[in-house]
């Protein structure tokens, strides 16, 4: 294993800083020490800020306050990257203390009247409109942060939010940190799952074979396993991760932010969240989850009346299906009625290509291009350093780590490293994903959700590495409305289904032919089956989420929540002595707005259909899309970026055709 690395100091800011951000071979105390110095700058740049003479100018008050906002975003961003990946315990552990530190500085500053005063004087005579955005966003920020509140009031809320980073992280690291695993007992058990899968898991000395939870071991057990019996045990294991330990973590997180959002003058903290987002009000999400509720239905009772009739094949007798047997009888159904055996797939989806067409697709759509940087340091030898290249100039780097390991954050995401700014630094993030394909001898046969998990994580990659070109850094990279930051992600996942995108890149790993086009219109025909049930299962944890948030602390009872949650909008029963909120990462980082995926989705959708779905490779459109609604990053609002692509507001009929759509 690769010794800890210590990244590289920032540039300041009058030069630019195109260095890596991982280099030398530091310990634990040299990464403390990088950082705390990163935070001494900041402090030096409000001081600075705080002295410096009137008039109040964007060139010197606002240029101060960013400064500041650089160093806080890249020791805030590298720590809590580092914290999740990184495979030694002890740097781990430092990056959470330095991932404390910035949190509580952050919230200092966020409480900071004199600077809050000082950015309010600012003349915005003459500046161009994203420096005004900036301010306006800025100054109503701090509001919410409580700034305009006294002292003690302001007191606790630094406290409450410092102790909101710790209950943050002891969840993230209870969920990292649970390895389950289930055993089959013989070769047998794993009867109806790919070869390359049974290959991959051989037998120990007694018969018996051990199974991981991460995705490569669960999803093809719940897609293609006959026995039931090892369905079952997976869906127990997966669906219980971070039980118990996680129980009270989840307890105090809610106590804590709705006395947060009390003290900020909401009446609780789904209201706090919502009030800066497009969605305004915990209200408006809840209406618009009903919407979706109610859009879903009829389509949800057919796709679950298909699969019982399914079922009924295998057993005459059976009254209704249980949570672990819907995707297998969904895949059943595909074969049955849609001519799709998703095991055909797999072959033509092996991990290293697949990587390579996703980074091609998006050099020919975007107008970039795409180079491995071999000896750029890395945290683990299995992780990949990638530059974009543009006109001949580097334009923003980032890292791919891509398979599971342990002590390794067990989803799915881009991690931002520091924001790009416009002739100072440039952008740099991270892909945290869990595909097969860890070992020299493993092809790593992706399904095709993995592939469309790529390309929605690439989404967010290129919207980083594209609004990472911003003068200010505070407006610059992924900062738009949070319920607008799923669109570029669910918008990219439109190419997974597409024949000639696919033949660009998906080719058999043994014999190199090209998927066929007449298996991927059958697996879009396919696709069309389920949808509604998948919204229904969308809006369960949407609406937990809300619910977690908007009401007292009292009144809150996560498992009792799901089980409701899950009787009114899905029509598999609850499994009892299962405790799902507890690995629900997305009640901590989004809180209570699992909706915006919902509502990122309605807006993806009338974006694609701006787009030449006959022609998916060319770039005309995808050029378009990346100037006015990438390149802006947080420099316009959200309705704006909207208005710019559409040429007016988003609707959503687009969404509704694409629900009643079947095969």
């Amino acid at each position: 294993m690769a010794p800890a690395r210590a990244e590289a100091p920032p540039g300041g800011s009058s030069a630019a800083d195109d260095a890596p951000f991982w280099s030398g071979t530091p310990d634990a105390a040299a990464f403390r020490a990088r950082h705390r110095a990163r935070l001494e700058r900041a402090r030096r740049a409000i001081d600075a800020l705080l002295a410096a003479p009137g008039p109040r100018t964007p060139a010197h008050t606002l240029q101060l306050y960013d400064d500041a906002l650089l160093e806080l975003d890249a020791s805030g961003s590298q720590a809590s990257l580092i914290e999740n990946v990184h495979p030694d315990a002890e740097l781990r552990a430092a990056a959470e203390q330095i991932t404390q530190e910035t949190a509580a500085l952050a919230t200092e500053l966020s409480l900071n009247r004199p600077v809050y005063d000082a950015l309010c004087a600012i003349d915005l005579a003459g500046a161009d409109p994203a420096t005004r955005h900036y301010v306006e966003k800025t100054l109503r920020e701090f509001r919410l942060s409580g700034v305009d509140r006294d002292e003690p009031t302001r007191r606790r809320i630094q406290a409450l939010n410092d102790e909101l980073v710790t209950i943050s992280q002891e969840f993230s690291r209870n969920i990292r940190a649970d390895q389950r695993s289930v055993t089959a007992s013989s070769v047998a058990e794993l009867k109806g799952l790919p070869a390359d899968y049974v290959a991959r898991h051989p037998a120990g000395p007694d018969g018996t074979i051990t199974l991981g939870i991460d995705y490569p071991d669960s999803t093809p057990v719940f897609l293609y396993a006959a026995s039931d019996s090892l369905r079952r045990r997976m869906y127990m294991e997966y669906n219980n991760r971070a039980f118990p330990a996680n129980v009270a973590v989840l307890e105090r997180l809610i106590a804590k932010r709705h006395e947060l959002a009390t003290l900020l003058g909401f009446a609780h903290w789904a209201d706090c969240v919502t009030a800066n987002k497009m969605v305004r009000a915990a209200a408006a999400a809840g209406a618009f989850i009903e919407r979706i509720v109610e859009a879903s239905g009829a389509p949800a009772a057919a796709d679950y009346q298909i699969l019982l009739r399914r079922k009924r094949a295998d057993d005459p007798e059976a009254a209704g299906l249980t949570a672990w047997e819907s995707n297998y009888y969904a895949e059943q159904v595909r074969k049955s009625d849609y001519d799709l055996d998703a095991r055909e797939l797999r072959p033509y989806f092996p991990f290293r290509r697949v990587v390579q067409g996703v980074l091609d697709l998006s050099a020919r759509l975007f107008g970039v291009e795409f180079r491995r940087h071999p000896a750029a340091p890395v945290w683990h030898p299995a992780v990949e350093c990638w530059e974009m290249i543009e006109d001949g100039r580097l334009a923003g780097r980032f890292y791919l780590d891509m398979h599971p390991r342990a002590d390794k954050y067990s989803h799915a995401a881009q991690f931002d490293i520091r924001t790009g700014v416009a002739g100072r630094q440039i952008p740099e993030a991270a892909l945290i994903c869990n595909f097969p394909g860890g070992s020299p001898d493993d092809p790593g046969l992706m399904e095709h959700g993995d592939v469309r998990t790529l390309l929605h994580e690439f989404g967010h990659l290129l919207h980083n590495l594209f609004a990472g070109r911003q003068r200010w850094l505070g407006i610059g990279g992924l900062r738009p409305e949070a319920d607008f930051i799923e669109v570029p992600s669910q918008l990219y996942e439109e190419w997974c289904w597409d024949p000639a995108v696919l033949a660009s890149f998906a080719r058999h790993f043994e014999t190199g032919a090209a998927i066929p086009a007449d298996l991927v219109r059958r697996l879009k025909r396919a696709n069309d089956f389920g949808k509604g049930l998948q919204m229904r299962r969308q809006m369960v944890f949407a609406h937990l989420a809300l619910s977690a948030f908007d009401r007292p602390p009292a009144a809150v009872d996560l498992d009792a929540m799901y089980h409701d949650y899950t009787a009114l909008y899905v029509p598999f029963p609850f499994v009892e002595g299962t405790h799902f909120p507890c690995a629900f990462g997305h009640l901590d980082g989004y809180s209570a707005l699992y909706y915006s995926y919902m509502w990122s989705l309605v807006i993806a959708k009338d974006f694609f259909a701006a787009f030449d779905a006959a022609n998916l490779l060319d770039p005309a459109v995808a050029r378009r899309y990346r100037e006015t609604v990438l390149e802006p990053g947080g420099s316009r609002p959200a309705e704006q970026l909207v208005r710019a692509f559409l040429g007016r507001d988003f609707r959503f009929d687009a969404y509704q055709r694409w629900l009643e759509e079947t095969a």
